[in-house]
């Protein structure tokens, strides 16, 4: 899918309550697993020991963690949404995530971008997401989170 880009603050602010973008599907492999594994020290079998998870794990292979998939919503969003030029951008928070399906090892994820609000601040804007990590083949998301942004313009 294209990038969307939205030229104004404004612009924005006209599509409250709309799904903006649905992202491309992006694979998640074991070597990402295994690197956010040693970046975070969470070693837990049901990511990294292929053997025990398709022996004793209901997935039957190694997942994801949730945190990791968590992780790529920036990546989703840098590839999905454009803005006007801001001075800069921060990760302000999030309200709520929920992960509700696991992410098999090898699978594919995408993002669906819904706007939730658009919030005047000092010299910038506070924008509230509703991103929704599906995972290709099914039928529940992977993740979903309200993520919560703020853009400085000056």
């Amino acid at each position: 899918m294209a990038r969307v880009q939205f030229q104004t603050i404004d612009e924005l602010r006209g599509h409250i309550g709309e799904e903006i973008a649905v992202g491309n599907w992006a694979a998640v492999t074991q070597d990402q697993i295994n690197l956010f594994a040693e970046a975070t020290g969470d070693y837990q079998w049901i990511h990294l020991d292929r053997q025990r998870a398709a022996a004793e794990s209901p997935y039957g292979t190694t997942v994801a963690h949730g945190f990791l998939t968590l992780s790529m919503i920036p990546r989703f969003m840098e590839e999905t949404v454009a803005f006007p030029p801001a001075k800069m951008s921060v990760n302000y928070g999030l309200n709520r995530v929920r992960f509700a399906a696991p992410v098999p090892a090898g699978s594919k994820i995408r993002p669906r971008v819904t706007l939730r609000d658009v919030k005047d601040i000092a010299g910038g804007a506070q924008i509230y997401w509703r991103v929704v990590i599906e995972v290709e083949g099914s039928e529940k998301p992977a993740c979903v989170a309200e993520t919560i942004s703020l853009f400085y313009f000056r």
